[in-house]
């Protein structure tokens, strides 16, 4: 059983961060072990606030997964601000995990912010470059390269930008893409790999980007190749995505075990 740590934030209703970082790596096969980096308290509605750990808090957890289980990889989610990220990139540095994912979580669905203002900058200087990928959707990978992105082409260029900082994959993802919906972008050093999907009109969307990244996190660590992994992953969260839990009042979350619920 391969180990993935997600380092990201809590959301109390379960749909995303952590606890869809946790969902994702099981259903996808790996294990996972979780670094906290904030509480949030939300629920379907949005996000009615959040509260960032002490960072020698975040820095214990790291030593105690670490110290003990055998890394395969890591996944990064919510980060909050620049001293976090500082110490999340420093951390993963010194203890040299195989892979890391970074979801460069900046928003939640319905607009709260989850990355303060000044630390875009320090994401790009301090963790781009430990990337093994990053998978911004396509506001974040705007706010990261200054971009105004609307087709697959802008999405390229935006993922070359990302590689250019640092990240040794950029996946582009595509839910706002226009004319491609659906159609994520990956670029590495040396190309280029367009990855179609199925346009799913579901309200219930909380959790897609975590859960996404998590998958692909999770499939790398059992060996599978990035363009595999990201294949597979990309597979599982379209059924995740088709089979949305209508709970709540608001948009709520993929499910995440839609394969136990079928025939």
């Amino acid at each position: 059983m391969r180990v993935v740590c997600s380092i990201a934030g809590s959301d109390s209703s379960a749909g995303a961060g952590i606890q869809a970082d946790l969902k994702s790596i099981t259903a996808n096969g790996a294990y996972a072990a979780t670094v906290i980096t904030a509480v949030t308290a939300q629920n379907t509605l949005g996000v009615q606030g959040a509260w960032p750990l002490p960072l020698d808090a975040v820095r214990q957890q790291i030593a105690s997964v670490f110290e003990d289980l055998d890394v395969a990889g890591v996944k990064t989610g919510m980060l909050g601000g620049s001293d976090m990220i500082e110490l999340v990139a420093s951390e993963i540095q010194r203890r040299r995990s195989p892979f890391v994912v970074v979801d460069p979580v900046m928003i939640s669905k319905t607009g709260f912010p989850l990355l303060a203002e000044d630390a875009a900058s320090t994401l790009r200087r301090k963790l781009l470059p430990l990337a093994t990928l990053i998978t911004p959707n396509v506001h974040e990978a705007e706010a990261l390269t200054g971009l105004s992105i609307s087709t697959v082409d802008d999405a390229q260029q935006a993922g070359e930008l990302l590689v250019e900082a640092g990240a040794s994959a950029a996946l582009v993802k595509g839910g706002h893409l226009k004319g491609a919906p659906a159609t994520d972008v990956l670029v590495t050093t040396d190309s280029t790999q367009l990855f179609p999907g199925e346009w799913i009109n579901h309200r219930h969307t909380h959790g897609t980007g975590c859960t996404y990244a998590s998958a692909i996190a999770a499939r790398l660590a059992r060996g599978e190749v990035l363009h595999e992994a990201i294949g597979n992953a990309k597979e599982y969260v379209t059924e995740a995505i088709r089979g949305g839990l209508d709970i709540g009042h608001g948009v709520g979350p993929t499910d995440h075990f839609w394969m136990t619920r079928r025939d």
